[in-house]
């Protein structure tokens, strides 16, 4: 699998699970392209990266100048004429920044107006969306928030549900489904996190919204201490680690 988008409720996992995944495969020697696509931030913590390269970041969607530069409309406005299909080839290698193998870029996301909004942020980005998933020489992991939007019409290899073992968080993930399906996705997983026991894993299979279980990751209190520590779970977390491998391999399997 080369695209891979990872989407699920607010705290479920998604980035921790774009994080390992993205490391595997550079450690791999894949080339990496990982696209935090949240609007709040934080693929960069988990993938470890120091403080003078994070401070290089930026979200796309907080540029306002280039926003304006490409679409010729202001960010903000709505109804007004603009550019939907802006130049954003050049945006990738511009804004990212590299470490361990894994190109990062932070795109963000349009807060307001929701998967409807017309406006200058959201063409830019669903814009660069499009061009990321038509590079074919990487791998690309896009970390999502809930919604969907920046995907469009847009064709990834694979979509993962991450959701833990409680009823909220499937029922986020058959909300996400249901999206996909207005937009014709069907490559889609679930990966189960936080899982403590045996019966956590039979609710998941037994409960999963119609998403075929394609992997689980542990629960383990090492996420938080990475997290205090300020380094990849990748690193502290063996059992994570090797739980991301299985994935990546199941992944490949599917390709």
């Amino acid at each position: 699998m080369a695209k891979i988008a990872i989407s699920g409720k607010g705290g479920v996992g998604k980035t921790t699970l774009a994080a390992l995944l993205a490391q595997v495969y550079a450690d791999a020697g894949r080339v990496v392209l990982a696209v935090d696509a949240d609007p709040s931030p934080c693929l960069a913590g988990a993938l470890g990266f120091p403080a003078e390269l994070r401070a290089r970041l930026r979200p796309i969607a907080e540029m306002d100048e280039l926003i304006e530069e490409r679409t010729g409309a202001r960010p903000g406005t709505v109804g007004g004429f603009f550019t939907l299909n802006p130049r954003v080839d050049d945006l990738p290698e511009r804004f990212s920044v590299v470490h361990r193998g894994v190109r990062l870029l932070e795109i963000g996301g349009v807060e307001a107006g929701g998967s409807g909004c017309i406006c200058p942020e959201s063409a830019l980005l669903k814009a660069l969306v499009r061009h990321l998933l038509l590079r074919r020489e990487e791998v690309l992991i896009l970390d999502m928030y809930a919604g969907i939007e920046h995907l469009g019409r847009a064709t990834v290899d694979a979509m993962l549900v991450v959701a833990e073992p409680t009823r909220r968080s499937l029922t986020t993930a058959a909300q996400i489904k249901a999206l996909a399906a207005d937009i014709g996705l069907t490559r889609l997983w679930l990966v189960g996190n936080k899982v403590r026991t045996e019966e956590d894993a039979a609710f998941l299979r037994a409960e999963s919204p119609g998403l075929p279980l394609l992997g689980l990751l542990p629960a383990d209190p090492g996420v938080q201490e990475a997290d205090r520590l300020g380094i990849p779970v990748y690193d502290h977390v063996p059992a994570l680690r090797q739980a991301a491998e299985r994935i990546a391999a199941a992944l490949e399997a599917l390709a």
